[in-house]
């Protein structure tokens, strides 16, 4: 059975890249597609916009008016946005695959708490590997973390916004997590000046923005006399555009609940 899937945030990098994975995929239809109510481009085919030619679906601005026609629908939009389109997917009862960064605390809150009302899958990133990293780092933690000092570097294209990026942000999660510390308190975000001796406790961040990066992090265990470094580097967005059609496939068989790619790579 194929599963009709909706894209929001579809005139975006993220939104093109899915564009371009599903007009690819046998097992995914891509039916319905929300962009920003104010651009220009409404209207317009959105197999055009990501440059695979004419799909039959038009960029539209109100994801109400195409409820029925998607079964799924995939999210890189912004926490406002994501927010309104979780509350109509709960109230119509579809799956929801959510990749927008950059929530605040209460927002993440809320966001979550329609996973009681149906398949929702968030994840800080969508990529396989990625995903194995994190699967990874929580075994790294739990081995060298608590003789080792723990540094976390990430570096995007220009045009991203937001920083750390929300998979740096996870993959601190993991290696607090594991730690039984609280990245709340013992991030570092950026040093200048007299910083002082490092706290072997304190988890650092890092970050780089320039050119068209499409997303590298690592993560570094610094121990005296040895260091080991877990890296992912993506050098094509359709990395994570495969792994959103395969979480939402995925999603698409499940009952209600709050998953995320680890559920859906059966890494737990």
């Amino acid at each position: 059975m194929t599963t009709r899937i909706a894209i929001a945030g579809a005139s975006g990098r993220m939104g093109k890249a899915l564009i371009e994975t599903l007009s690819a995929h046998t097992g995914a239809q891509l039916t319905a597609a929300i962009g920003n109510p104010g651009s220009s481009l409404q209207g317009v085919d959105v197999g055009e916009l990501a440059g695979v030619g004419t799909l039959g679906v038009t960029l539209g601005a109100d994801l109400a008016a195409v409820s029925q026609q998607f079964d799924v629908l995939i999210d890189f939009s912004t926490p406002a946005a994501t927010l309104q389109h979780a509350a109509l997917c709960a109230e119509q009862g579809l799956g929801l695959v959510v990749g927008t960064t950059g929530f605040s605390a209460e927002e993440r809150a809320q966001l979550e708490a329609y996973g009681q009302r149906i398949p929702l899958c968030i994840a800080a990133n969508f990529s396989t590997g990625v995903n194995l990293c994190l699967k990874l780092l929580d075994t790294a933690a739990k081995v060298m973390g608590n003789d080792a000092d723990i540094e976390i570097y990430e570096a995007h294209h220009r045009h991203k916004v937001d920083a750390p990026s929300g998979t740096a942000l996870r993959m601190g999660e993991v290696v607090a997590a594991a730690l039984d510390r609280d990245l709340a308190t013992e991030a570092i975000y950026g040093r200048e000046g007299l910083t002082g001796a490092r706290e072997r406790s304190k988890i650092g961040f890092a970050t780089a923005r320039g050119g068209d990066v499409v997303g590298d992090h690592t993560v570094m265990f610094l121990a005296d006399g040895e260091r080991v470094e877990i890296t992912h580097k993506a050098s094509s967005r359709q990395s994570f555009s495969r792994g959103a059609v395969r979480a939402a496939l995925w999603l698409a068989r499940q009952q209600p609940g709050l998953y995320d790619m680890q559920d859906v790579l059966d890494l737990r």
